[in-house]
């Protein structure tokens, strides 16, 4: 188990279907949209579940930790009755 770099909560690295490194959060969640299992070697593997080809006995679902990382959640837009600080915080580094 590994931590992310940027809130350092713990994550679980997998593979996709596609070759590439997907970030999970370790905890299966009914609310995911991502199957995980591990494979006969120990490496877990990742996938989408889809109407063709559902999640199977042996996945479990699991939340993208890009969903769920709280340094992602800060970039989200603000809500219209919140004033961002940004542009004053960078008048003051840069005058």
């Amino acid at each position: 188990m590994n931590h992310c770099p940027s809130c350092r909560r713990p994550i679980r690295w997998t593979i996709t279907q596609a070759g590439k490194r997907l970030a999970v959060d370790p905890t299966p969640d009914p609310d995911g949209n991502t199957a995980v299992r591990r494979d006969g070697t120990g490496t877990y593997l990742s996938r989408r579940p889809s109407t063709e080809l559902p999640l199977m006995g042996y996945e479990r679902l699991h939340k993208p930790h890009v969903a769920t990382c709280p340094a992602n959640q800060a970039q989200l837009p603000l809500p219209a009755e919140v004033t961002s600080l940004d542009a004053h915080r960078n008048r003051r580094r840069n005058p």
